[in-house]
């Protein structure tokens, strides 16, 4: 039997699970206080669902699952690979939370501001920050069409990121209708759009000689690739030039507005940058996207945009909808690197000899952790070997279940 878990899964040590709990709360109270609800939905989800659900390459990552008996049976009989699997596992939280909302819409306020706090999976390489299971947490808004949304939502999620402790971090924000408008301006085809996208979004790891070269081997008119290569190295990014190039000028308009409102809600604690390039790989997002970078961690910790279409697909009418998503694996690998430990209830050992009644022990127990976080252990003989112990593995204090004797370990309380 093998002693380790799967490649890409992992289990946590007390400490490690002390952080992500501290982490996942703090979080969670940013979000509960600013009017978000928490919902639940199943890991397992319909497989006709996820293939429909624009996810981009996360669609070629979802762990399946095998039909079982007869209908496995008959799907093997019939050779054909997609009739294999019936269901499989979420690779994150939107197209859960779209169903769910089409499925209880009757139900719910709108707008709808929820919280989705839960584990997801993609069958990809693991490395470092990327894993086969991990934890996102996100907060949505349904029902909203206004940029309000996108600005609370950036607000909460950079709230959040400050009561952890994180302060030299960046918000990049870009709306894909004035990058597609732009590329069309240029002479890509708008059935070629999602694809220049894609190699568009890749500017800040392949340079502008890497866009030009990829979008070439794809065979793109060379005029349009010169137009964009000419306006990727004039290094100029601002939105006042990309506006220029559009028709539909309330578009830059409101993303100009959203980054004017987020810096002063900001007051000076965070940044926010108009980038260009940021596309996001979901194809179902529709409109503004954000990201945030933090210099501590090369990558974004938390991401997110607008995705009107997407409960389209389950009621046949369009719901407004934007959601971000805090990168929770991140964000604690982060604190963890620079050894940052969670504030908790300092520890007491109250320990007890077994001539005393257990009961008793746990009654005194109760009236000790009012100050301390107490853990019942039996006495060992070696009591001064015991105590050690008890001050290596972080205990402040002991107490005696037969006596009113309290001993101070090193320096850890007062």
């Amino acid at each position: 039997m093998k002693i380790t878990p799967l490649k890409g899964m992992k289990d946590y040590l007390p400490d490690e699970m002390s952080l992500r709990d501290y982490v996942q709360g703090k979080i969670l109270d940013v979000y509960r206080a600013s009017g978000f609800e928490r919902i639940g939905t199943p890991m397992l989800e319909d497989m006709e669902n996820l293939d429909k659900s624009e996810g981009g390459d996360n669609l070629n990552l979802i762990f399946k699952v095998l039909k079982r008996g007869e209908k496995l049976n008959a799907a093997l009989v019939s050779g054909d690979e997609k009739e294999l699997s019936d269901m499989g596992l979420r690779y994150d939280l939107t197209l859960p939370l779209s169903r769910y909302y089409a499925a209880n819409r009757a139900s719910l306020p709108t707008p709808f501001k929820v919280i989705q706090t839960d584990r997801v999976f993609r069958a990809e390489r693991p490395q470092k920050g990327r894993m086969r299971e991990f934890v996102q947490c996100d907060i949505d808004i349904l029902g909203d069409d206004s940029i309000n949304a996108e600005i609370e939502l950036i607000d909460v999620t950079a709230r959040a990121l400050l009561a952890i402790g994180f302060n030299d971090f960046t918000v990049n924000i870009n709306d894909r209708r004035m990058l597609r408008s732009m590329l069309t301006n240029m002479g890509f085809a708008a059935d070629t759009l999602d694809s220049v996208c894609v190699t568009f979004d890749k500017l800040d790891k392949i340079g502008a000689e890497g866009v030009k070269k990829e979008l070439t081997e794809k065979e793109y008119p060379a005029q349009a690739i010169e137009a964009l290569d000419a306006f990727l190295r004039e290094g100029d990014f601002s939105i006042e030039r990309v506006a220029a190039t559009l028709e539909d000028k309330s578009l830059s308009d409101n993303l100009m507005n959203v980054i004017n409102t987020v810096r002063e809600l900001s007051g000076g604690k965070y940044g926010i940058v108009y980038a260009p390039s940021l596309v996001r790989g979901q194809g179902y997002y529709t409109g503004v996207v954000f990201e945030i970078t933090c210099a501590a961690f090369s990558g974004a910790v938390a991401g997110g945009g607008r995705y009107d279409g997407m409960i389209g697909k389950f009621l046949g009418q369009q719901v407004p909808a934007v959601g971000f998503s805090i990168g929770f694996e991140r964000i604690c690998g982060i604190l963890l690197e620079k050894g940052y430990k969670a504030p908790v209830a300092k520890k007491l050992a109250l320990l007890y000899r077994n001539d005393v009644s257990f009961a008793d022990v746990l009654k005194k127990a109760e009236t000790l952790r009012g100050q301390y976080a107490v853990t019942v252990l039996p006495q060992q003989k070696k009591l001064g070997k015991q105590l050690g112990n008890l001050e290596t593995a972080g205990f402040a204090a002991v107490a005696f279940a037969d006596n009113d004797d309290l001993k101070i370990l090193g320096q850890k309380a007062e």
